[in-house]
């Protein structure tokens, strides 16, 4: 928490500057001051320019992977500059330093990608371009539809919308959650999730705060969402058992099932000619089950998906 003598402060939210990121931080302040009934002046946004905002003419694996959406978080959080910082879950390294934790996740909104310039996959034209830089979207189009032809998109929801517009490419991917905390609902056609599988952490806001600040832990533990939270550490579990990076393609559905909770999950080579797949029923206290599945999964990893993960 915020110990600055005199100050009205009581918390310093860290956030990426990018309209979507900035949109997850008010979000997470709405929450804190309903939590605590503290106004809103009360909690104080911190925008930072992420090294990954900066260079969006390369892929990000290219470039040093998700690290580059929290670098510069990490540093101002590690420094004391912010008591706070609100990712994306999804672009959040699996493995972190020990020196953080996560201390909350908010409830996890649409985890489904909405498909823009098409209504669903098989109305993509025949040879379509499809923009995209996520090596998940690229492999399981192409495994869908080997006839499309992927370019690389980066760039937030306004720039790849334009270069849409521009004509770079015929369609492409976005998050249905990012999109409804712009207010862009009605951009694209979400894809069913038995069909099309969303990537790990899709849809949830993760907020991190420094691992030995227990005043901060205990104002955070109020807007912490069970549920998600549940979902989130097996989905992180199984990437972390695969050894899966931002090279990687991999996709994972987690969500409640039986008595417990279902896992989903399948592994790509990057062109989509081949793929593995594995689904599991498991306690969500008991990760054993994923880490199994993860093992199963690389066991059966044809020769195009094993070099693309370093799990045991």
């Amino acid at each position: 928490m915020n110990n600055t003598p005199n100050s009205d402060i009581r918390i310093r939210l860290g956030t990426r500057n990018s309209p979507l990121a900035m949109a997850q931080a008010i979000e997470t302040r709405q929450r804190l001051c309903a939590a605590h009934g503290w106004a809103e002046d009360e909690v104080e946004l911190v925008p930072v320019l992420a090294s990954g905002d900066k260079v969006l003419d390369r892929p990000l694996a290219e470039i040093g992977g998700k690290a580059l959406w929290t670098k510069e978080l990490d540093q101002w959080l590690g420094d004391g500059l912010i008591d706070v910082a609100v990712h994306s879950a999804k672009d959040v390294e699996t493995i972190r330093p020990p020196e953080f934790c996560f201390a909350a996740f908010l409830p996890r909104a649409d985890r489904r990608d909405a498909l823009v310039g098409a209504a669903s996959i098989a109305d993509i034209p025949q040879g379509a371009v499809v923009g995209t830089s996520a090596p998940r979207r690229a492999s399981q189009l192409l495994n869908l539809r080997p006839d499309c032809r992927v370019v690389m998109f980066r760039g937030n929801v306004a720039t790849r919308l334009a270069k849409l517009e521009a004509g770079e490419a015929d369609v492409t991917f976005l998050a249905a959650a990012g999109l409804e905390r712009l207010g862009q609902s009605e951009v694209g056609s979400p894809l069913a999730v038995d069909e099309w599988i969303p990537a790990a952490a899709q849809g949830v806001i993760a907020i991190e705060c420094r691992a030995d600040d227990e005043a901060t832990k205990a104002a955070l533990a109020a807007i912490d969402d069970h549920g998600t939270r549940c979902e989130l550490e097996a989905e992180r579990a199984l990437l972390a058992q695969l050894g899966g990076t931002c090279h990687s393609p991999v996709a994972v559905l987690c969500q409640p099932g039986g008595e417990g909770l279902a896992m989903r999950a399948a592994l790509f080579s990057p062109d989509g000619s081949e793929r593995v797949e594995g689904e599991v029923l498991f306690d969500p206290l008991d990760h054993a089950p994923v880490r199994a599945l993860a093992a199963d999964l690389l066991a059966r990893a044809t020769p195009g998906i094993r070099p693309h993960f370093g799990g045991a």
